[in-house]
């Protein structure tokens, strides 16, 4: 009996290959597999700069005082542990008013509660942003022997994460922002397909930066993208879905 997950193949024409090499149809009948899109749908908040922590300089080794900033709620998980959340899983950013030695590790969880981390080199009189989209955040700490200085904030960008793997710009098929009907030229970085992944690699599943106007709350980006045969179908993998493993 079929089910809602299963492939779907239209029609009723028997495939040019029969038996057993044929295995991308198992049905032999119809052009298929169909319907492989995946439609990103989100309004993302405008970025706060100190969104997660305000102006601290945490020692070496300590952490900063997090708070629920604007478009940040807080949850408890079953461990104790809070959780500062996002709005939508974006990228973390640093900002030091002048210069700092220090750099900071950046701990929290994807939108699939996978625990990972980020270190970030100093940001000196400038911003630094992780290049992995947290959805939550657990701790920013202060990961080498100097004092951080010159009064640095936590917060969040305009960098989101995309919620499944694409390796490529051609999977994108459409992406439209702000009511707008042309094609968005934001700025896609593809996934990041190291395995092992570190706590200096990037994104397991890729991020968009619109371009134009800036994220307001009101504002919609949607992102239509086409999912090839290893994420969804007969032969799909975790990691073809969704990215390998967190770090």
């Amino acid at each position: 009996m079929p089910q809602f997950s299963d492939d779907l193949y239209l029609g009723s024409a028997p495939t040019l290959l029969v038996g057993s090499d044929n295995i991308n149809n198992p049905s032999g009948t119809g052009i298929g597999p169909m319907g492989r899109v995946f439609v990103w749908d989100m309004v993302p908040l405008v970025l706060q700069a100190a969104g997660l922590a305000s102006s601290q300089n945490p020692a070496s080794g300590a952490s900063f005082t997090l708070t629920a900033g604007t478009g940040v709620t807080t949850v408890v998980d079953e461990t104790g542990t809070t959780r500062y959340v996002l709005d939508v899983p974006r990228s973390v950013t640093i900002a030091a008013a002048a210069a700092n030695t220090a750099t900071y590790t950046v701990t929290g969880y994807d939108a699939y509660g996978q625990r990972m981390t980020q270190t970030l080199a100093a940001p000196s009189t400038s911003t630094v942003t992780t290049t992995k989209a947290f959805k939550s955040v657990i701790s920013v700490t202060n990961a080498n022997a100097t004092l951080a200085t010159n009064g640095l904030t936590v917060g969040y960008s305009n960098v989101f994460g995309i919620p499944v793997r694409v390796t490529d710009a051609a999977y994108i098929t459409n992406v439209k922002w702000d009511a707008t009907l042309a094609a968005n030229a934001g700025t896609f970085v593809a996934a990041v397909q190291t395995d092992p992944a570190t706590a200096s690699t990037g994104d397991v599943r890729g991020t968009y930066a619109v371009a134009g106007s800036a994220p307001d709350g009101a504002r919609r980006l949607i992102m239509v993208i086409a999912l090839p045969a290893l994420a969804c179908g007969p032969n799909a993998t975790r990691v073809g879905a969704f990215g390998v493993t967190q770090a």
